[in-house]
């Protein structure tokens, strides 16, 4: 193994209410003023002095208010309510910064490719190369209804849509050549008309003319992020993904897992080494073992069943409102389930069953709870990330916090300096860039294509 190989480390960031899990509003420690810029710029600097590879933004287009199609439950309990736009957030993150990378999600299912690509690398340009762009096709029917249609469109359709969709946007961001602008007041030429170009894409599912409107980019083009663990999902995440999510809960899946998206990288023609794969993971940190169990305990009385119903109802786009909770799923149930397809699965290999109940679905996928955290002080958090990454089950971590910002900043104080220690994880940024911290290559134009 490299010597030289250090983990990666990915704050994971909702622009929102809470953090993924609904019960972090109700922790004592949690910040409530979300709409204030002060909060994101506080975040992104303890972030940036963690050394951390990025801050990233998850987002959806709607409430979870699947469950029972009602909102009423949504806003009581606090359950994902409140939802900024993730990128203007990110822009006053990137001006209270220097290093950290800084990425927010986009769905190629309701924006035009040439709107996104105009998007990122704008934030590339503003945050002098550390933008990233996290591709979802979107999953739920309530967010096609915010977007002007009644469902969401079928798992796979959106991902063909998909593919053609990162066509147009890589092809717009390779349209400008990086020696295009010359600005030559003498001569009275700004740029070289013969290196900027036209896409005139036409494809089954877009049209896109162009010339693009910004040019080439600090990293050539933004960093992608992708989180597909179907199928269909792998395929499209090898042929794009930079930096892949992974949400493994046992070690022996997450090195399968590990080895198995790797060689659908190389299968897709590309380097394995330019592809980064980073496990979610929910840290419980305390100065000692005993104090983050006792942490992890009082953490564990603030959910209750309704966070997780709604959640599940979002997550799988189905509403679970209408079942008992130890009534066996019936199979056009589990048919229905069009949702985050890497849910349903995980439950119904844990049980073995064919119609698993209701209460599998809670106990299991762990939707809206603290699920298979990682709890312990500095010594028995990085023993965790050195077994992960040495093995390897992954090149680094997805940070989620507990609560907000008070999670990440015992993160910060508490196991960075050990990783440190240990030789795992950096002592100060070796480069200015997004793709500097993640050890990406700048992609050449035309490097995408088959």
């Amino acid at each position: 193994m490299n010597s030289t190989r250090q983990i990666s480390l990915v704050g994971f960031l909702q622009a929102q209410n809470c953090t993924t899990i609904p019960a972090a509003w109700r922790h004592p420690d949690a910040r409530h003023d979300v709409t204030n810029v002060d909060f994101y710029r506080h975040v992104a600097q303890v972030l940036e002095n963690g050394l951390f590879d990025l801050g990233f933004f998850d987002d959806r287009l709607a409430m979870p208010d699947m469950y029972g199609g009602d909102h009423v439950h949504t806003v009581e309990h606090g359950i994902r309510c409140l939802k900024l736009d993730p990128v203007t957030v990110l822009t006053t993150m990137g001006m209270a910064t220097t290093k950290l990378g800084l990425g927010a999600t986009y769905s190629t299912t309701y924006f035009p490719p040439f709107h996104v690509a105009r998007v990122f690398s704008t934030l590339d340009h503003m945050t002098g190369g550390r933008a990233a762009w996290n591709v979802v096709t979107s999953v739920n029917d309530n967010e096609a209804r915010n977007m002007g249609l009644l469902e969401a469109p079928p798992h796979d359709e959106r991902y063909d849509r998909a593919d053609e969709f990162m066509e147009v946007v890589h092809g717009h961001w390779d349209t400008w050549e990086g020696d295009a602008i010359i600005a030559d007041r003498a001569s009275g030429l700004y740029a070289h008309g013969d290196k900027v170009h036209r896409l005139d894409h036409k494809g089954e599912h877009y049209r896109s003319r162009g010339p693009f409107t910004v040019p080439r980019t600090p990293q050539g083009h933004p960093v992608i992020i992708q989180a597909g663990q179907s199928g269909r999902g792998v395929e499209f995440a090898a042929r794009w993904g930079e930096l892949l999510f992974m949400a493994n809960p046992s070690l022996p899946r997450a090195t399968e897992n590990y080895e198995a998206v790797k060689a659908a990288v190389v299968a897709a023609g590309r380097d394995p080494d330019q592809v980064k794969i980073a496990n979610l993971t929910f840290p419980v940190v305390g100065r000692t073992l005993s104090e983050a169990e006792d942490r992890q305990a009082a953490y564990d009385l603030l959910p209750n069943l309704v966070d997780d119903l709604s959640l599940l109802s979002e997550g799988l786009n189905f509403d679970f409102s209408n079942r008992e909770l130890d009534e066996p799923l019936a199979p056009e149930d589990i048919d229905a389930m069009t949702g985050i397809q890497g849910i349903r699965n995980q439950v119904l290999e844990a049980t073995g069953k064919e119609n698993p109940t209701l209460r599998d679905f809670v106990r299991i996928s762990g939707r809206g709870r603290l699920a298979h955290p990682v709890v312990g002080g500095p010594s028995e958090l990085a023993d965790y990330f050195e077994e992960w990454f040495t093995t390897p089950a992954c090149d680094g971590f997805v940070i989620a916090g507990t609560h907000m910002p008070g999670a990440f900043e015992d993160f910060v104080e508490l196991v960075v300096p050990e990783l440190q220690r240990r030789g795992l994880f950096r002592t100060e940024y070796s480069g200015n860039t997004l793709r500097d911290h993640l050890g990406l290559s700048e992609p050449p134009p035309g490097a995408w294509r088959r």
